[in-house]
């Protein structure tokens, strides 16, 4: 009689293993994924306003604006 508790606690054990290691393998890919998104998100808005800027001072000839106006 013994014998079957061990046996269940064991396979409880297991089977609670493979659920949080699931879980966690579930989290890892999402955070991995959210901050790819980040950085890619983050270089489309720097290539944007370093193009921005690129277009804007070839509309002023290369010459920046008087400050002293």
């Amino acid at each position: 009689m013994e014998n079957s508790h061990a046996l269940r606690t064991l396979a409880l054990w297991i089977i609670g293993l493979i659920v949080v290691g699931a879980i966690a393998w579930w989290v890892i890919k999402v955070l991995v994924g959210l901050v790819f998104y980040l950085i890619v998100g983050a270089a489309v808005v720097a290539g944007g306003a370093y193009l921005y800027g690129k277009a804007r001072g070839s509309l002023n000839g290369g010459k920046r604006g008087r400050l002293g106006r």
